[in-house]
């Protein structure tokens, strides 16, 4: 988390007041961040990816402040900020996918996305986002707290004690639900790309 948490909270809450001004005052302040989120982002697991980091960027920014969002804080905005990237990615991926299926390109198991985005390593291989949020939907009907956190660690790019925080848990509690996520989600995307 940054460094102007406080300022940016009483911006949102600015925002939540209808202060529309806000809106302008609160870009500066996170985008360095939801950039660095974005670009780490494509350049871990999207090689090749046809959406640049900046426009991600700018189209969640552009969904979030255009909402009718109440931001409780700066972890709060980020999380939705992560929601709004996995749709934005997701939606993208759904598109490319519909215009040239299949593609030949070797997939990652949820298993090594997860140690890319840990470690700087370039695996050569690109992650099914579509599988990734298929499977993520799947364990939200049995864990919606475990899809929250795997959305909050994967695409939000948050540390277990910023997800800890985001979620309102213990640090313990968050780490045995990332394992957990992680394990079952390795099984399912496993058994969807045999």
């Amino acid at each position: 988390m940054g460094s102007n948490t406080g300022e940016v909270t009483r911006i949102l809450a600015e925002l939540n007041q209808g202060d529309g001004s806000a809106t302008e005052r609160l870009l500066p302040l996170v985008y360095d961040e939801l950039r660095a989120l974005a670009g780490s982002y494509f350049a871990r697991r999207q090689a090749g990816h046809t959406l640049q980091p900046t426009a991600l960027v700018h189209e969640a920014y552009l969904k979030l402040a255009g909402g009718e969002g109440q931001w409780q804080s700066r972890a709060h905005f980020m999380a939705v900020a992560a929601k709004a990237m996995r749709q934005i990615l997701m939606n993208h991926a759904r598109d490319k996918a519909a215009m040239k299926r299949g593609g030949g390109a070797a997939k990652l198991t949820i298993s090594e996305a997860v140690h890319a985005a840990s470690d700087e390593s370039d695996t050569g291989r690109q992650l099914d986002l579509i599988a990734l949020d298929e499977a993520l939907t799947k364990l939200a009907a049995l864990s919606e707290r475990q899809a929250r956190v795997t959305e909050l660690r994967f695409f939000g790019g948050l540390t277990i004690a910023d997800t800890a925080h985001v979620v309102g848990m213990s640090t313990t509690t968050v780490e045995d639900d990332w394992h957990m996520a992680r394990a079952w989600l390795g099984r399912e995307l496993q058994a969807a790309n045999p």
